[in-house]
């Protein structure tokens, strides 16, 4: 079980995650949405395509930009479609 916790909330949690580049990426669905608020950032991979990012807010606190995830990835990062990874102080244990 793969779990994302922010202030020692659980924004993510799932058997079913995909590792890639060392980041674990969460199915859509076992994100809370309510903890995830849109920003406009986006950065691109030469390989996995444009990244769009969330950020994470827990008890009104802001983590800018904290979740990113692939709305349209490159063929070769398929697996990664509907899926969402976590940095900048999001804890992920495995």
């Amino acid at each position: 079980m793969a779990r994302a916790t922010w202030n020692g909330t659980v924004v993510a949690e799932s058997e079913d995650t995909v590792v890639v580049e060392g980041n674990q990426y969460f199915p859509l669905d076992s994100v809370k949405a309510e903890l995830l608020a849109p920003n406009d950032t986006t950065t691109v991979c030469p390989w996995k395509g444009t990244a769009s990012y969330y950020d994470v807010v827990v008890d009104g606190e802001v983590n800018s930009g904290a979740a990113w995830y692939y709305p349209a990835p490159k063929e070769a990062a398929a697996e990664i479609k509907d899926r969402v990874a976590f940095w900048k102080g999001v804890e992920v244990t495995a």
